[in-house]
């Protein structure tokens, strides 16, 4: 018995799948994009002092840290060739590299800079 035969006369063709497929892909890409544009204008909003709630949300900004090491100094400290390995993939890399005890820590560390983004939230009233 192959999967042919397994598979029934009425389910969708292979082609009727991928057409699927890429329509919820595209709604999802769309919707997304609306999503984003939102809650920027959201963010602007709550950053000018508004608030802003429904019957069951109320948005808050939430302070977010990303951790990044500036190029040139990273470059300065570190030399060109660690500078192209850890700039390549993220700052995870340059942290395994320090951990695996290629890149001082502590000089790493030191390097560190931390920025805040503000990340939109939807507190339920509810609780």
């Amino acid at each position: 018995m192959t999967n042919a035969d397994l598979i029934s006369p009425d389910a969708p063709t292979l082609a009727e799948l991928l057409d699927r497929y890429a329509t919820l892909r595209d709604t999802l890409l769309g919707l997304e994009a609306e999503r984003d544009a939102l809650a920027a204008q959201i963010k602007a909003a709550l950053q000018a002092g508004e608030q802003a709630e429904t019957e069951l949300y109320r948005a808050t900004l939430k302070v977010q840290r990303r951790v990044e090491y500036p190029l040139d100094r990273f470059r300065e400290v570190f030399g060109d060739a660690a500078t192209l390995e850890a700039a390549s993939i993220d700052k995870r890399k340059a942290e395994a590299l320090a951990r695996a005890g290629d890149l001082d820590p502590e000089r790493l560390q030191a390097l560190a800079v931390v920025k805040e983004v503000q990340a939109l939230v939807l507190q339920p009233k509810t609780i």
